[in-house]
């Protein structure tokens, strides 16, 4: 059975979201799984949808309007999408249509009971499962009763929160279609969810399933706890049976109602242990057919299943592709490199091309494998120490993995070409000269780098980059770099336990490091104060930026007084520091030299907070503030037992640390200076091919890999369709919380501080840079948006060297992410801002404006009253 406006659940396959919506669809194919019943019934086409829609002209242009509204804009929202629905249960169903709907219902027999269910097409997609977004209704009885229902579920398009959340999520009004299924209901003995992954912790080989009384109404309304059970590996391994006081049941003419359960009965599962573990079998051929992981509503009628929906579970994070059944544990990148957002297909192949180890891409996101060094005990113990030297809950989720004992496999000790047993590098002296040297060999290959690519083009500048990436790694593996770093990283390390053993001091390498030389980052945070000196004696300038609202505002400026060297102080920075960015290692996001206008709320903030002269007088107090230090120290440790050779041993580590820990910093400059010519280069290829139609914006080939676009280069082809695919699955990953260690199962192991020295209630994270401060919390996700007072704390996900220019106007600073090494823990120190990482959830749990005191030395956050 099957026409314009009507087709039999049987023939409906799962590509048809366009004509069934995606409810349809995925019970179109749930229908066609064998061993899979699903109650029978029939879809009304989104055919039936548009020809009802067409008999209202008016609509149009509210939907015009609707579109115009803010998504914040409740009120209107509300009252807008009341007027659609009415206009839309008003329509009279054209005598054709009703006629095909009845005839169906015959068919099935009219005067049975059905669930009348919507089913938009932007519905239980993988990317965004719309998850209670329309409407459905039970146990309808009778033909006249079911055709108000199905115009019922066509006006569900536009209540509320469907309305918001397309809205939300950038999808116009006008794309999204209805289609509704109807279908013979089903009185079950119980009812509930299962899911074939773990939706907590993502672990695919477990399987959760809810379980009720009566129809599934009562669970998903909230209206009982229900039974849950846990399956691993066709067992079940844990479950917690509820009090089940009400139910929800049919009744006999039609609708439904609570009814309270017999107390013997309350307290007995809704399922036998053998039903729930061939239900979640019935689940695993579900979720094979679909390829992932699936959210099934299930009724149990006389000891047999029925499935009346399933959906893609779409908050599970993707894991890495592997081309083998073992077991892998996954390592993220983003948590090393501050930068947890997802990068575009571009970002990640050029990072992946340029790194110093194989990376796996998922969600967005890139990982290390690190299987391997786990497996063997020798290199195990150096990973660990590094991990936890960088952050303690990336050490303390792999420790997870290992103590269960069957998860990584044992291997013998690597031997020559595997992974060292340790970072330990051969030593290097103690000389300034060796820092210089670096810098100086980092800016001639980078000047050689922007000779040479400037006469590239076409096919000619993808073989010209693919050489310039392995310099790009010559550079960044430069033995005499890595020395330098891990010289300066062990010596603030040997200070911090020496001082602590002998001194009974935490962390005095915070105080030794204050205005270490040589630090790009933390001069490019004082080098803004500088920009901010030359703009404060002009106010028609301060008056100007404050009210820019677009980046042609470098051009205005010589027409105002004082305008020609507030721009030449901007375009200097810019010249030096123009390539940085948030999210800098994704070589799609925008650098400030493209967007200079991000710059524009911090040099007013600096006006505002600070008197001209700042930067000279902030490094030099920072400069005296560790010599004191140093001597204080020294001479305490002289009043030791052997106390003269600890003041040396110590003296020569100060001496090193200051030597070589401000150059930690210049090689991601380096790195992200040389990405911003590759940018340049690209994006004029890019302004080609929109010239020649191939491309409809030179962004389009953000969402491309490195090499994909070699070949669009090549070929003067591309395919539009995989890069609408690549915008949608971007825009989808950006929901996601990328976890700091995955496995192969899916599982996203959290790891937690084993600590119980914080006060009750404490917010407890990682001390990086010492001190105790207490003010107000500017709780800050986008640095455009920084409006900064003196003493605020900065709580935010997590800073790159890019937020350095917001660390000057600040007291102390919160982050999710981070670790002892990683950039914002460097600058902190730099400063002398006493600073808290890898607080789990902190911008959801510290709210903006609130008080907080920060303990910088211990490692937690107080939320004061």
């Amino acid at each position: 059975m099957s026409d314009r406006y009507v087709v039999d659940l049987r023939d409906v396959g799962e590509t048809q979201v366009a004509v069934v919506g995606g409810k349809g669809a995925h019970l179109g194919g749930l229908s066609r799984i064998e061993g899979v019943r699903v109650p029978a019934g029939f879809c009304v086409t989104t055919d039936a949808f548009r020809r009802v829609m067409a008999e209202a002209p008016s609509i149009d242009a509210r939907l015009d309007q609707l579109s115009r509204l803010n998504p914040d804009d409740r009120e209107a929202i509300r009252a807008l999408s009341a007027e659609i629905r009415r206009s839309i249960e008003g329509i009279a169903i054209p005598g054709d249509l009703a006629a095909a709907i009845t005839r169906a219902l015959a068919r099935l027999g009219e005067q049975g009971a059905y669930a009348v269910r919507s089913s938009a097409t932007a519905e239980d997609l993988p990317t965004a499962s719309f998850a209670g977004q329309q409407d459905t209704y039970l146990n309808v009885v009778g033909p006249a009763a079911i055709l108000e229902h199905v115009s019922r579920c066509w006006a569900s398009l536009f209540t509320e929160r469907a309305v918001t959340y397309r809205q939300r999520n950038g999808i116009d009004h006008r794309t999204v279609q209805m289609a509704v299924v109807v279908q013979r209901m089903v009185f079950p003995h119980a009812a509930g969810v299962l899911f074939t992954a773990d939706p907590v912790t993502g672990n695919r080989k477990v399987a959760t399933v809810d379980a009720s009384f009566g129809l599934g109404e009562a669970l998903v309304s909230g209206l009982v706890n229900p039974d849950v059970f846990t399956v691993r590996d066709g067992g079940i391994v844990a479950k917690t049976v509820a009090a089940k006081q009400r139910a929800v049941h049919a009744l006999p003419h039609g609708g439904t109602r609570e009814v309270a359960i017999d107390p013997q009965r309350q307290e007995q599962p809704a399922l036998t242990d053998a039903q729930v573990v061939r239900l979640v079998r019935l689940g695993r051929r579900i979720e094979a057919h679909f390829g992932r992981p699936q959210d099934i509503e299930w009724c149990l009628v006389d000891d047999d299943f029925q499935i009346v929906q399933s959906r893609p579970i779409t908050t599970l994070f993707p894991i890495p592709a592997a081309r083998d059944t073992e077991n892998h544990v996954y390592v993220s990148v983003g948590h090393q490199q501050m930068m947890t957002d997802p990068m575009k297909p571009l970002g990640l192949s050029v990072w992946q091309l340029t790194a110093m180890a194989p990376m796996h891409e998922a969600g967005g996101r890139l990982f290390v494998d690190v299987t391997r060094a786990l497996a063997s005990p020798a290199s195990r113990v150096g990973l660990l120490e590094v991990m936890g030297r960088g952050d303690p809950l990336v050490r303390d989720a792999l420790e997870t993995v290992l103590d269960r004992g069957d998860f990584v496999p044992s291997l013998p000790d690597v031997g020559p070409g595997g992974p060292p047993a340790s970072g330990a590098s051969a030593p290097i002296e103690t000389d300034p000269a060796i820092v210089t040297e670096l810098i100086e060999r980092s800016q001639a290959s980078l000047a050689a780098l922007r000779r040479d690519i400037r006469t590239k083009t076409g096919p000619a500048l993808f073989d010209f980059l693919l050489e310039a990436f392995q310099e790009h790694k010559r550079v960044l593996s430069d033995p005499l770099s890595m020395q330098a770093i891990m010289a300066g990283m062990e010596a603030t390390w040997w200070l911090n336990d020496q001082l602590q053993e002998w001194l009974g001091e935490k962390n005095a390498a915070d105080t030794l490091t204050l205005s270490a030389p040589n630090n790009i980052t933390s001069e490019m945070g004082l080098a803004l104060l500088d920009v901010a000196d030359a703009i404060r004696p002009h106010p028609e300038v301060v008056a100007f930026l404050r009210g820019v609202a677009d980046e042609g505002f470098l051009d205005e400026l010589p027409r105002l007084a004082g305008g020609a060297e507030a721009r030449a102080a901007i375009e200097a920075y810019l010249d030096r520091y123009g390539m940085r960015c948030v999210g800098e290692i994704d070589i799609t996001r925008p650098r400030w030299s493209e967007r200079p206008i991000t710059l524009v709320p911090l040099i007013l903030d600096n006006v505002r907070n600070f008197e001209p002269g700042a930067a000279e007088r902030r490094f030099e107090r920072g400069r005296q503030e560790a010599q004191r230090k140093e001597q204080e120290v020294l001479s305490r440790l002289r009043a030791l037992p052997d106390g003269q050779q600890k003041a040396d041993e110590a003296k020569r580590m100060i001496d090193r640390v200051r030597t070589f820990i401000g150059y930690r910093e210049y090689p991601k400059y380096g790195i992200v200076s040389r990405y911003f010519v590759y940018k340049q280069a690209l994006l004029r290829e890019a302004e080609r091919l929109v010239r020649a139609n191939v491309l409809a914006e030179r962004e389009d080939i953000f969402y491309l890999t490195f090499q994909e676009l070699h070949d669009v280069v090549r070929s003067n082809r591309v395919d539009a369709q995989l890069i609408q695919r690549r915008k949608d699955a971007f825009r989808s990953y950006q929901a996601l919380t990328p976890p700091r260690v995955l496995t192969s199962d899916g599982e996203a192991v959290a790891g937690a501080y084993r600590r119980d020295d914080a006060p009750a209630g404490a917010l407890v994270g990682l001390p990086v840079s010492a001190g105790t401060v207490e003010g107000r919390a500017r709780v800050i996700l986008d640095m455009a948006e920084a409006d900064l007072e003196a003493g605020d704390i900065l709580v935010t996900a997590y800073t790159d060297p890019s937020w350095s220019p917001l660390f000057v106007a600040i007291a102390g600073l919160v982050t999710e992410v981070g670790g002892l090494m990683t950039h914002g823990a460097v600058i902190a120190r730099e400063y002398g801002l006493p600073a808290v990482v890898g607080v789990a959830d902190a911008t959801r749990l510290i709210r903006d404006g609130q008080r907080i005191r920060v303990h910088g030395t211990d490692g937690y956050v107080e939320i004061l009253p």
